[in-house]
């Protein structure tokens, strides 16, 4: 015990990132009690929630996991005491993890022990910290009692490393970025955002950066890439969080409507226009105007937009009068708006107005192992949405996630994630059960992102040819980029020469096919 508190005193003392910091506390305290898993967990979603922030022993997609606390008896019972709670093997309570441990990988294997603790920061109930066993018998009396005398040095490894996360953030922005670096320690998750990679670390920072401004942002990413959560972001960090956040879906706007729709009309303006209407602009008066899929706007409409744009001015349809606004505007596209200007069917001097600030949101299969913690997400919730005791990935359907080329990003993830469950169930599996979802339950081969070659009616000379000559040495990305070229000059020259026409017949987003040619070279950038 003196030498776990050397060890916790240590990590106290020395400047660590909060990640880290975290880590090493669950990695310590699981060596120390010599248990299968430990967890901690912070409350989130109104305390109606518990999220995992840093876990040692669970499965890799645990930390992508929300815990609702009202489906969760066990976690619930923690957070009202102040005590140590410890359950034991004989308990009737459903363990949350049963079926996440890995001390013996590939076995579904459920929870005989566990006991954790709540804790306080600042008077305030922060969360949880969880032990669980798979022997019986490993929480006794002295392993609850030692708990007990190291909650208030694990409460103070979560307060270093709030304070840390808040002086680095006014150190580098001043002191008003504080509360927004408080909000992303707090979430590292904020909302429905869910990633740890490098990638969504920089977009993240750079969200972060740009949501205190009054800037236009340009938000460009493929379809299902989740534009709008991060557009919800940028306007909850900026100082017009509390005001309202209106959203227009432009593709879903008739041309003949659209003028009233986003800027309103005057009573009289058009048969049936029995009173005055306020548009969007004035709905989203002093917050924030989320323009979806903006390349879709008519271009009798871009004129108007560009001028409120210019002079924060509307002027309602059939009015005499212009009107002044304060909108913040936040756009968002899966297209690309450069060559929608060359093919005339965008205005350059919008296109430049809405790009004061362009992010790009990364695809998911540049998010390496973020696939694995939103499939965590989507597993918890299907897990509850079923009434399922537990549901879990197997390590080939692990492999099978990470392999993935994820055309349709993450709303394409949810819905594999959601149909295998349900496949599960039509397989025979109970909701009593720990059901493992492998990955023939996935459905990837069916959901290829890319035709293979012999759906062009031949495999194609060259990959041949690749293929003959390197034999089995030959990367596999090398050959897929290869069949990659070939299905995609094969479909240009069936619809001659049409990107648009090619992309229908490839069932790919127009713009997710101009990116992926001009990666394999078939298209200058």
């Amino acid at each position: 015990m003196d030498t776990l508190h050397a060890l916790l005193l240590a990590d106290l003392a020395a400047e660590l990132p909060m990640a880290v910091r975290q880590q090493r506390l669950v990695e310590t305290l699981r060596l120390h009690f010599r248990c299968g898993a430990v967890a901690l967990l912070r409350l989130d979603g109104e305390g109606e929630l518990l999220r995992p922030v840093a876990v040692d022993g669970l499965t890799s997609d645990a930390l992508g996991r929300r815990f609702a606390i009202k489906e969760h008896p066990r976690l619930a019972a923690i957070l009202q005491r102040r005590e140590v709670t410890c359950f034991h093997h004989d308990s009737g309570l459903p363990d949350p993890y049963d079926g996440l441990v890995i001390e013996r990988p590939g076995e579904p294997l459920q929870v005989h022990d566990c006991m954790g603790v709540a804790l306080d920061l600042e008077g305030q109930r922060f969360g949880v910290l969880t032990l669980d066993a798979l022997t019986v018998g490993t929480f006794d009396a002295l392993a609850q009692a030692e708990l007990a005398q190291l909650r208030p040095l694990i409460e103070a490894a979560v307060r270093v490393s709030r304070l840390e996360m808040a002086l680095r953030a006014a150190q580098q922005s001043g002191s008003a970025a504080t509360g927004g670096a408080l909000s992303r320690e707090d979430g590292g998750i904020v909302g429905e955002i869910v990633g740890h990679s490098e990638a969504m670390a920089r977009l993240l920072h750079e969200l972060q950066l740009v949501a205190d401004t009054e800037l236009p942002v340009l938000l460009l990413g493929e379809t299902g890439v989740g534009k709008e959560m991060f557009a919800h972001r940028l306007h909850r960090l900026s100082r017009r969080g509390s005001r309202p956040l209106v959203h227009v879906n432009c593709a879903a706007l008739p041309e003949a409507l659209a003028e009233s729709e986003l800027f309103g009309h005057a009573r009289g303006a058009f048969s049936g226009a029995v009173s005055d209407r306020p548009g969007r602009f004035e709905a989203a008066e002093g917050g924030t105007l989320f323009l979806d899929e903006v390349g879709e706007l008519p271009l009798s409409i871009q004129a108007k937009l560009l001028r409120t744009l210019q002079n924060g001015e509307i002027q309602r349809l059939g009015a005499d009068r212009p009107r002044k606004v304060d909108v913040r505007v936040i756009a968002a596209t899966n297209r690309n708006l450069r060559e929608l200007v060359q093919e005339g069917s965008f205005r350059a001097d919008l296109y430049h107005r809405l790009s004061v600030y362009p992010i790009p949101i990364p695809p998911l299969r540049e998010r390496g192992n973020d696939v694995l913690l939103l499939a965590g997400r989507f597993l918890e919730q299907n897990r509850a949405r079923l009434g399922l005791r537990s549901l879990r990935l197997s390590a080939a359907a692990d492999e099978a996630l990470r392999r993935y080329r994820w055309p349709g990003n993450v709303r394409e993830l949810e819905h594999v994630v959601s149909r295998a469950a349900l496949k599960a169930l039509s397989r025979g599996a109970r909701r009593s059960d720990i059901v493992t979802l492998d990955a023939d339950l996935l459905d990837l081969d069916a959901g290829a992102p890319y035709p293979p070659a012999a759906a062009t009616g031949q495999v194609q000379p060259m990959v041949q040819a690749m293929v003959q000559a390197a034999g089995h040495d030959l990367p596999l990305r090398d050959r897929v980029d290869a069949c990659q070229r070939d299905c995609i000059r094969a479909a240009l020259q069936r619809h001659g020469g049409s990107w648009a026409q090619a992309a229908r017949a490839l069932d790919l987003d127009a713009s997710n096919l101009h990116k992926l040619a001009r990666r394999l070279g078939l298209k200058n950038a």
